[in-house]
């Protein structure tokens, strides 16, 4: 049975398990790569992406529950959203090894779509499902704060 689904703007049909992780239909059928494997349970961030606009981990989400409901990786995101995004990403010099940061920028792009202007106590709640083995974590949220500057 497919599953029909929106994917950065772009209708898509799997045909495939329907059990198999989201994560695994975009970077081993779709060539999506930006979402990135770190503990396959859904722990650590580095797999997000969102669903009809909500941040949530792709490794451990049935492609089945995407049916019928759009899907966006970094690619998708709204170009204002992830320009902001990639600018203050570069001037904080963020990425230090780099993969996680995938996952951090879809969660930071979940957050600011609901808080124009969080506070560090917004950004550190909203980034804490989010693991960064490099410990970038003070240049995120500087960078998430810049990020909502440039959108306000």
């Amino acid at each position: 049975m497919a599953v029909s689904f929106t994917l950065n703007g772009k209708a898509i049909s799997f045909d495939g398990d329907p059990e198999t992780p989201i994560l695994w239909v975009l970077r081993d059928h779709l060539d999506v790569t930006s979402p990135k494997y770190g503990c396959g349970a859904g722990l650590c961030g580095a797999c997000t992406v969102h669903l009809d606009g909500a941040a949530i981990r792709s490794c451990s989400t049935p492609v089945s529950v995407a049916a019928g409901r759009t899907l966006t990786t970094l690619e998708g995101l709204a170009a204002k959203v992830g320009k902001a995004l990639q600018d203050a990403w570069i001037e904080f010099d963020v990425p230090q090894c780099g993969y996680c940061q995938t996952g951090q920028m879809m969660s930071a792009a979940d957050l600011l779509a609901k808080k124009k202007q969080p506070s560090s106590d917004d950004i550190k709640n909203a980034m804490s499902g989010n693991i960064c083995r490099c410990g970038t974590y003070s240049r995120i949220e500087k960078a998430v704060k810049r990020a909502a500057d440039k959108l306000a």
